[in-house]
């Protein structure tokens, strides 16, 4: 079994959260990071963080209300795709302040976060964070982003799961070919290989995917892909 199947079959067995934590430190571990975070904030304001950041600092950034100046959850608020953070704005001196106190607690000068969007305005923030130099980061998440991307809508559908989301639409059965199409992007498949796998096309394939999709109510492949897995229809 890879690393990511490993990863999928210990999260699929968590059952509260404090094991969701106890998931992230093991992910820390498995993936070779120095720090990793899951925080999700529903509508009503409610929260929950999974987190191995030292807890002295969480505790600063909570009291402190940093995620109103955080460059990262500002940016990813306002973003549906993976970011680097070097990416984002760090010219402030708010800013810069900011990462000069973050990095004294200990966290690396390499950052990676997933935006997720849930049921009924849920958010939620995975991030994963390194201190290596540039070129060892490009390479490291050109490797492990796919891997990471799917365990973070998975991570994110179980512990919408775990705490009982009551607005979550129950999901439509999908069929064989739909099926078949979910199992091989949850392995890491390229689309081309795929449609040559099925003997169709690339036009039919999106049609299948775009199909598993809204039957799912996914906002896109990857979390179609999670939903799939968390609901147990397809097993990698």
């Amino acid at each position: 079994m890879n690393r990511l199947v490993d990863m999928q079959e210990m999260l699929s067995q968590a059952t509260t959260l404090e094991e969701l934590q106890t998931f992230v430190e093991q992910l820390r571990s498995t993936y070779d990071l120095e720090h990793l975070v899951y925080h999700s904030v529903n509508s009503t304001g409610d929260q929950y963080a999974a987190l191995t950041y030292d807890p002295k600092w969480a505790e600063r950034y909570v009291e402190k209300d940093y995620a109103r100046i955080d460059p990262v959850v500002q940016g990813c608020y306002r973003l549906f795709h993976p970011i680097d953070w070097k990416s984002l704005d760090w010219s402030t001196k708010t800013a810069r302040s900011f990462m000069g106190e973050a990095t004294q607690a200990g966290l690396g000068n390499q950052g990676f976060s997933v935006p997720i969007r849930g049921p009924s305005g849920q958010f939620a923030l995975f991030s994963i964070n390194h201190r290596c130099s540039d070129d060892t980061w490009a390479t490291y998440t050109n490797e492990r982003a796919a891997d990471l991307l799917l365990i973070s809508h998975y991570m994110n559908e179980k512990a919408l799961q775990i705490e009982g989301n009551a607005n979550r639409p129950a999901a439509r059965a999908l069929s064989p070919r739909e099926r078949d199409t979910l199992t091989l992007l949850a392995t890491g498949a390229n689309r081309a290989s795929i449609a040559e796998s099925l003997n169709i096309s690339e036009s039919t394939l999106r049609v299948y995917i775009e199909s598993a999709r809204l039957k799912l109510g996914a906002s896109n492949t990857t979390h179609a892909v999670a939903l799939a897995l968390s609901h147990g229809m397809i097993v990698v």
